[in-house]
């Protein structure tokens, strides 16, 4: 569970998102990011002994600074109201799949998958989808994957309108293949965060995301 102070930091943090702001708030902040960063290394520790190739990651590691990029941006907030984390072999810079952690009050989740990868390994992953559907559809068609998260995000930000060179309309798997991005995600309640409750609610997320995230790193070559 995370502390009720740590969700007040980032309700704060929303309504006074401003650099003296935060400056006179920052030892809240740090107890804040500690709090978040000791709850993702447990999830590691915890979730490692299913899936190995997580096992050496430091919360660190994971973790996403809250400073905003804001050079091409127009909203120029310097600061993120979220903490996240992305769980994956090598980081949360490395091009696998891997899992998400995203808290942020009102609008908390778990899950994870892969964001938008580079077009020779976007490629990969769609012909393994082709290659291996009903292995695919297995997965996801699981009456505890679908428990969790239903199906995998098909929203008009992550798909396609036209159907990838290469592939045919009628091929079964089409609105698969025409995703950019392969995510799923369960919404977090905010009294959930602060629940006992939470790194097992979160593991079972990941365990049950775990042959997805498999799938896709075996189409990326582990």
């Amino acid at each position: 569970m995370l502390q009720s102070a740590t969700i007040k930091f980032l309700k704060d943090l929303k309504k006074n998102n401003n650099k003296p702001w935060f400056d006179k708030n920052r030892l809240v902040y740090q107890d804040a990011k500690a709090d978040f960063a000791q709850l993702i290394q447990t999830i590691v520790d915890k979730h490692s002994k299913k899936d190995e190739t997580i096992k050496d990651l430091k919360a660190k590691d994971c973790m996403f600074r809250i400073n905003r990029d804001v050079r091409f941006a127009k909203d120029k907030s310097p600061y993120k109201n979220n903490f996240g984390a992305s769980i994956n072999r090598g980081g949360k810079k490395s091009v696998y799949a891997g899992y998400y952690f995203h808290c942020q009050p009102g609008e908390a989740f778990v899950g994870g998958g892969l964001w938008v990868p580079m077009p020779p390994d976007l490629k990969k992953v769609r012909q393994e989808i082709d290659y291996c559907f009903n292995e695919f559809k297995k997965i996801l068609s699981s009456k505890q994957f679908k428990k969790v998260y239903g199906d995998i995000s098909k929203d008009a930000e992550v798909s396609l309108v036209k159907v990838p060179q290469g592939f045919d309309k009628d091929n079964p798997a089409i609105e698969y293949i025409k995703l950019k991005s392969f995510l799923a995600m369960k919404r977090i309640d905010d009294k959930d965060l602060l629940s006992k409750d939470l790194i097992k609610t979160t593991l079972e997320a990941y365990d049950t995301l775990q042959p997805l995230i498999e799938f896709i790193n075996r189409a990326l070559g582990e």
